[in-house]
């Protein structure tokens, strides 16, 4: 579904923290559940979902807020805990994929959404782009 073919890398604002992987994209979205909005700040969370094997943390460890999840198990959100920067979620449900937030990373011009997810907590204000597929709550993951 991608079509970034070089190294992602990233961090926090700080600088504490950095991360790599060394793969494409599985695909790019936005999570409009209601723990991304949290997490956010915003209607969303945009995400890079890359293959948890090919991930990497270079630098720096990150501290992570664990809630449940609908899927099984917990949704991990990492984030620096020096500046705050939300950087990762690694679900347990899908321990084969790594979500990186879209803002941690370093050259964010690639980024082009492909999915929406969680469309069933999102706000009647949020416009999201009607071409795009829509999932209610989680895609398939395989």
């Amino acid at each position: 579904m991608s079509t970034k073919t070089t190294s992602i890398s990233g961090g926090c604002a700080c600088g504490a923290i950095r991360y790599e992987a060394a793969a494409e994209p599985i695909v790019m979205l936005h999570c409009h559940c209601q723990d991304c909005q949290k997490a956010s700040g915003g209607p969303f969370s945009s995400m890079v979902v890359v293959p948890a094997e090919a991930f990497t943390f270079a630098q720096g460890t990150p501290r992570y807020h664990a809630s449940p999840s609908e899927a099984g198990g917990k949704t991990n959100r990492g984030f620096c805990p020096d500046c705050g920067t939300p950087l990762v979620i690694k679900p347990d449900a899908a321990p084969q994929i790594i979500a990186l937030r879209t803002a941690s990373l370093d050259d964010q011009s690639w980024f082009n959404q492909q999915i929406d997810v969680w469309t069933s907590d999102a706000h009647a204000w949020d416009k999201m782009d009607p071409a795009l597929p829509k999932f209610e709550k989680y895609p398939p993951m395989g």
